[in-house]
């Protein structure tokens, strides 16, 4: 097993509709402001920026993500990272009763020492770290969509 390999999904229901949801995601320089955990966002050009996060580990993860897929039609926003983590995350926006599922898949290695010197012990805590920054995004994009 490659201890700095890491798969997650995570599923958010939301009550607002497919495009909405879509039009917010699609905008990553917007997400500080309703994201806590993700601290900056700088745009290089139309497809790729600069991205820190940080959950409640204190750690920050900085990487360079790449627009690799957009597709309104489906619902899909798809970019490949790499720096702090290298490998790809993807938004996939359907419809779900009055409102949307937004899905997140995501597929990493990790290359942030920090992160592979303490792998083995710290798999689990590094999991429940993204699971809490999730919730904490849902949270952040269930307020930021009310206020729309």
């Amino acid at each position: 097993m490659d201890w700095n390999h890491y798969r997650f999904r995570s599923l958010w229901a939301l009550p607002a509709p497919p495009a909405v949801v879509y039009a917010v995601l699609e905008r990553p320089e917007d997400y500080p402001g309703w994201w806590p955990q993700v601290r900056s966002v700088t745009r290089l050009d139309a497809d790729t920026g600069v991205i820190t996060i940080r959950s409640f580990l204190p750690y920050d993860m900085t990487f360079t993500a790449r627009q690799s897929r957009r597709d309104p039609g489906a619902g899909v926003l798809e970019v490949t990272m790499s720096g702090d983590i290298e490998g790809w995350a993807r938004w996939t926006v359907t419809p779900q009763g009055s409102g949307t599922l937004a899905r997140y898949d995501q597929v990493v290695d990790v290359h942030k020492s920090l992160l592979r010197r303490f792998a083995v012990p710290g798999r689990a805590v590094f999991r429940v770290n993204h699971r809490l920054m999730m919730r904490s995004g849902r949270r952040g994009l269930l307020r930021h969509l009310q206020a729309v």
